[in-house]
C-alpha cells in the first residue's frame, strides 16, 4: 500500500511539474510608432484561445497560463490606430516579451469584434472611472483654452463651483477633499488666474484616470475624488518643437531622444488680460503668470536591465498685481520635483518607486491696504513604493507603502496686529494591499485595504477596508458594487460661498480634530449594446463622518479656528456615447442631493446641485 502511495505522489508530482512547464506568459508594451511613446489601455486578444487583457496606463500587458509550444495570432487594437496582429510562438515556463508598435489610422473608430473582449471583469472594477486621451480632452468643452480641469465638468457627478472656476465638486464633496497627483507628485494648486483654468499643460499629458469615487486600495489621501496624470515621454526618435498662442497666453515645447531615453520641455507665459474681463464682470484682472515642466527619461538595457529612470519637475507663478497702492497683492506658487523609476521584472511583477517633493506657497502682500497680510507654505516630501505581481491564474497581487512628511505654514495677522502661525508639520505612513480575483470569466472581485500606520497629526482609523465587485450577468449586462472607508489629512481652508478665492491655506487637520473621513457605497449597471454604443448607470450614498469646517461665529480667541462638521450625498447617474466615423455623441445626467451638519444644524450647502445635464456631439 505505502508503494501505491509512493507512486501515486511521484505520478502526481511529474504531472504538475510538466503541466506548469506546458505554460508560458506574454508580456509586451503597446507604444506609437512615429514617437514609440506609450499607448495606454490599449486592448490585446489571443485569437485562438479567446483571451486577452488591456495594456496598463503605462502601455504594459500580461497574459499568463498560455499553452506552451504553440504558435498565436495576437491583436492588438487601439482607437484611432491600425489594428496589428502578430504571430507569437509561447515558450514554456517562460516570458515572451513583445513590442507593439502601432500606427495611426485615417478612421478616427476603429473597432473590431474582437477588441470587445478586454478583460470584462478587471476594466468594469473600478466604479466612476473614466480615462481621458490627449485626443479626448481636445473635443470635450473649453474655456479660454482647451483645459483638462475645465472639462471634468462634463462628467456625471462632477459640479464646478462657478461659470469661471475650474475648481470642482465631485458627488456632494467639498473642493478640498479632491487630490490631483501628476507623475506622482500631490499638485496643492493646480491652478493659474484665481481658478480661470489649470496649470497642466494638456500637451504634455500621455492620460488620465479620474476616479469619482469607489477608489481602490492603492489609492488614498482623498475622499471624493482622485486624479492621476500621467505625462508624455518625449518623442524617442526625432527632435520637434511647437509653438501656439491664444488671446491669454503663448507656449511652446521641445522634444526629442537622448542616449537610451527622451525629454520634454514645455512652457507657457501670460501675454494679455483683456479676455479674463468677461470672466469677472468686466473688471480688471491684472495677472501674470507661467508655468513650466519637463521629463528626462533614461532606458539602458546593460544598466539596471528591465527599469526606466524619469526625472520630472512643474513649476508655476501667478501673481496678481494691482496698480494702486491701496490694493494688496496676491501670490500662488507651484515647485515640484520627482525621481521615478518603473522595473518589468524577470518574473511576471511591475515594480513602481518613487521620491517627489512637492511646494506650495499663497500669500497675500499688504502694501498700503488695510488688508492684513498673509502667508500660507507647504513642504511635502514623499517616498513610495507600488508592487503588482501577477499569478498564473491571472489574479492580481498589489502591495504598497509611503512615508508622507508634511509641513505646512500659516502665517496670520489680526485687528490688534497679533502675529500667529497655526501651522504644523508632522511624519505619516500609509501601507496597502489589494488582491484581484479576475480568474473568473464572469465574477470579478478587487478586495483590499489601506493601513494608516502612522498619523501626521490628527488620529483617524487603522485600517481602510475597499471592495469592488463586478458580475457580468449577460455578454452585453454587467453589474457592479463597491464600498470603502476613506481619510484625508490634509485640506485646505476654503468658504464654499466664495466662487473666487484669493487665499486657499492648505493645512494639517489639526489634533484636536478627527481626520477628515467618509463611508461610500456605490452600485452601477453598465450595458454594452453593440461595439460603438454603451449606457452607464451608477448610484451612490456618501456619509461624511468627520470633516474640517471653519468656525464662522468665532468671537473669543481661545475658540478653535475649525470645528468638526458631518454630511452625507447621495443621487443617480447616467451616461450614454455613441460613436461612428462620423460623429460621437455623450449625454449625460445627475441628479444627486447633499447635507452639511454644523454644531447639529443640519443644511444644504452651496454646492448641492440637484439636476445636471450634459451633451456633447463631436464631428471627427
Amino acid at each position: 500500500m505505502k508503494s501505491v502511495i509512493k507512486i501515486f505522489i511521484v505520478s502526481l508530482s511529474l504531472t504538475c511539474l510538466i503541466t506548469a512547464q506546458e505554460k508560458g506568459t506574454i508580456r509586451g508594451v503597446v507604444k506609437e510608432s512615429s514617437t514609440l511613446e506609450s499607448l495606454p489601455f490599449g486592448n490585446v486578444f489571443i485569437k485562438e484561445l479567446n483571451i486577452g487583457a488591456s495594456a496598463n496606463n503605462r502601455g504594459y500587458f500580461i497574459i499568463p497560463s498560455i499553452p506552451a509550444n504553440k504558435n498565436y495570432t495576437i491583436v492588438i487594437s487601439y482607437v484611432g490606430y491600425k489594428t496589428q496582429e502578430l504571430s507569437i510562438l509561447v515558450k514554456p515556463d517562460m516570458i515572451t516579451e513583445i513590442e507593439i508598435l502601432m500606427v495611426p489610422s485615417n478612421i478616427q473608430f476603429d473597432a473590431i469584434e474582437t477588441t470587445e473582449y478586454l478583460n470584462k471583469n478587471k476594466n468594469n472594477l473600478e466604479l466612476g472611472k473614466t480615462i481621458i486621451t490627449p485626443k479626448e480632452l481636445e473635443t470635450l468643452p473649453k474655456g479660454v483654452e482647451t483645459d483638462l480641469l475645465r472639462s471634468l465638468a462634463s462628467l456625471p457627478g462632477v459640479q464646478s463651483t462657478g461659470d469661471v472656476s475650474v475648481k470642482f465638486n465631485v458627488r456632494g464633496g467639498e473642493s478640498n477633499q479632491n487630490l490631483i497627483i501628476m507623475d506622482g507628485i500631490p499638485v496643492y494648486y493646480p491652478f493659474h488666474a484665481i481658478g480661470l483654468f489649470s496649470v497642466i499643460d494638456p500637451d504634455v499629458i500621455n492620460n488620465v484616470e479620474f476616479f469619482r469615487g469607489g477608489f481602490p486600495a492603492n489609492y488614498g489621501r482623498a475622499i471624493s475624488s482622485i486624479l492621476k496624470i500621467i505625462t508624455k515621454d518625449g518623442d524617442k526618435n526625432k527632435f520637434g518643437a511647437k509653438l501656439s498662442a491664444s488671446m491669454l497666453s503663448a507656449k511652446g515645447l521641445i522634444e526629442g531622444p537622448i542616449p537610451y531615453g527622451s525629454f520634454y520641455i514645455s512652457g507657457r507665459k501670460s501675454l494679455s488680460n483683456d479676455i479674463l474681463k468677461k470672466f469677472v464682470n468686466n473688471k480688471d484682472l491684472p495677472v501674470d503668470f507661467y508655468d513650466a515642466s519637463f521629463k528626462i527619461n533614461y532606458s539602458n538595457p546593460v544598466f539596471f536591465s528591465g527599469s526606466k529612470f524619469s526625472l520630472h519637475g512643474l513649476f508655476s507663478e501667478d501673481n496678481l498685481k494691482y496698480p494702486e497702492e491701496n490694493r494688496p497683492d496676491y501670490k500662488w506658487r507651484n515647485n515640484n520635483w520627482g525621481l521615478k523609476v518603473f522595473t518589468v521584472g524577470e518574473i511576471p511583477f511591475f515594480l513602481d518607486f518613487g521620491i517627489s517633493i512637492s511646494n506650495y506657497k499663497n500669500e497675500i502682500i499688504q502694501k498700503l491696504s488695510t488688508v492684513k497680510p498673509k502667508l500660507n507654505e507647504v513642504n511635502d516630501f514623499t517616498i513610495a513604493a507600488d508592487f503588482l505581481y501577477v499569478l498564473d491564474s491571472k489574479d492580481e497581487v498589489g502591495i504598497g507603502v509611503d512615508v508622507k512628511s508634511v509641513s505646512t505654514s500659516l502665517f496670520l495677522i489680526n485687528r490688534l496686529d497679533f502675529r500667529a502661525d497655526v501651522g504644523d508639520d508632522g511624519l505619516g505612513s500609509n501601507a496597502y494591499v489589494n488582491y484581484k480575483f479576475l480568474q473568473f470569466t464572469d465574477l470579478g472581485i478587487d478586495l483590499g485595504a489601506r493601513f494608516n500606520l502612522k498619523d501626521i497629526a490628527a488620529k483617524g482609523d487603522f485600517i481602510e477596508p475597499r471592495i469592488n465587485i463586478s458580475y457580468t450577468l449577460l455578454p452585453e449586462l454587467t453589474l457592479k458594487a463597491a464600498f470603502g472607508i476613506y481619510q484625508q489629512e490634509l485640506t485646505t481652508i476654503v468658504d464654499e460661498r466664495e466662487v473666487l478665492s484669493l487665499f486657499d491655506p492648505v493645512i494639517i487637520v489639526p489634533d484636536y480634530l478627527r481626520k477628515t473621513k467618509s463611508l461610500q457605497y456605490v452600485f452601477g449597471i453598465t450595458s454594452k449594446l453593440s461595439s460603438n454604443f454603451s449606457i452607464d448607470v451608477e448610484s451612490y450614498y456618501k456619509k461624511i463622518v468627520s470633516s474640517p469646517t471653519l468656525n464662522e461665529n468665532k468671537i473669543l480667541f481661545t475658540e478653535p479656528d475649525l470645528l468638526q462638521s458631518s454630511g452625507e450625498s447621495y443621487g443617480g447617474e447616467l451616461q450614454t456615447k455613441f460613436s461612428s466615423n462620423l460623429i460621437d455623441v455623450a449625454l449625460s445626467y445627475a441628479l444627486s442631493w447633499s447635507f452639511k451638519e454644523v454644531n447639529g444644524i443640519r443644511y444644504s450647502p452651496r454646492y448641492d446641485s440637484r439636476h445636471n445635464l450634459n451633451f456633447l456631439l463631436t464631428f471627427n
